[in-house]
């Protein structure tokens, strides 16, 4: 077997396999005689561990991703290629766009580690793509962002909060959990998280409108250019596939992290509203946003300490205390 792996430090969040892994994972898929020609470890991932796998009986090339060994995991982020694997069957709008997977381990008896293997989609990745096209045809890609993420937020659920649970009866339940765990994650990295806490405490005080949201929404939890494949050829950027829906969760819309990044710049992204209209501003909406923009925060902090981006951890302090700020303002 040729084995391409990316070099990492032993104390690196992200850990590869070695040949020996990928081999067991392969013959538990495809049986005792299946044989791995190559593997090559691809780039571009942040948390699970992702290869390309060539087989000797096989045409078509899979993809295995690894998910981090569960001590290595927080606990606001804790099992989620078991959430994505769950929430297949809730993609279905967007399933001619989603690999097909084609294995599922989460017994952990191969490598200690849950694993997925999906079949290997076509196309660039965008962030490989985009660039090369003219800026007056971004607008193309980020209105088909829009149609992607409006199809996926008109999926309604049975609870508030992950899809593969625990599930909450109120968005108000949902969103002042997830504060609390993130809270708790930032915390045991060593970090203050009383902002966070804060912002739980101000979203406790004002259930009322969080609960205003009363249907729980399919949302994509980070779905962006770099969870996206382009068309090669196409001529403007066009979305073939999407990856990566591990982050999926029941509640408001406006929470999802789509919608927060196409609201980022004035600029062409604008064009994602087209498709996927905005609410009508309210001052119960507004105040709603500030609380969803705190948990992303929060959510940020914890990446960026994983990756080694102090400067990044330092500079969501101030961002938090804005968002607190105006929290406070519309009570």
């Amino acid at each position: 077997m040729e084995l391409h792996a990316i070099e990492r430090s032993a104390d690196a969040f992200q850990q590869g396999l070695t040949g020996r892994q990928i081999q067991a994972v392969a013959e538990r898929t495809f049986g005792p005689g299946a044989e791995v020609r190559s593997a090559t470890e691809l780039g571009g991932g942040m948390y699970n561990t992702t290869y390309r796998i060539d087989l000797a009986r096989r045409a078509e090339p899979v993809v295995l991703r690894v998910a981090p060994e569960p001590t290595r995991q927080f606990h606001s982020e804790r099992e989620l290629m078991r959430a994505e694997y769950a929430s297949v069957p809730w993609l279905a709008p967007i399933a001619d766009l989603m690999p097909h997977v084609l294995a599922a381990d989460f017994t952990q008896s191969v490598i200690g580690r849950d694993w997925m293997i999906q079949s290997f989609l076509p196309g660039t990745p965008a962030p490989e793509l985009l660039g090369s096209y003219p800026k007056v045809t971004h607008t193309a890609f980020f209105r088909q962002m829009g149609e992607i993420t409006a199809s996926v937020h008109a999926v309604a659920g049975p609870w508030f909060g992950p899809v593969g649970g625990p599930g909450h009866a109120r968005w108000s339940e949902a969103v002042v959990a997830s504060l609390h765990l993130i809270a708790e994650d930032v915390a045991s990295c060593g970090l203050d998280a009383a902002d966070l806490h804060k912002a739980a405490d101000a979203a406790q005080a004002c259930v009322h409108v969080l609960d205003e949201v009363t249907v729980p929404r399919l949302l994509t939890g980070d779905l962006w250019t770099v969870n996206t494949m382009l068309a090669e050829g196409a001529p403007v950027p066009t979305i073939c596939g999407v990856l990566d829906m591990d982050r999926t969760w029941w509640g408001d819309p406006e929470a999802d992290w789509p919608i927060r990044m196409a609201r980022a710049k004035q600029d062409e992204r604008l064009s994602f509203f087209q498709a996927c209209p905005a609410p009508a501003d309210t001052e119960s909406v507004r105040w709603r946003r500030h609380v969803y923009e705190v948990r992303h925060l929060g959510a940020l902090r914890l990446e960026r300490h994983r990756l080694g981006n102090q400067a990044g951890v330092r500079d969501s302090y101030p961002a938090v205390a804005a968002e607190l700020s105006a929290l406070a303002s519309y009570r």
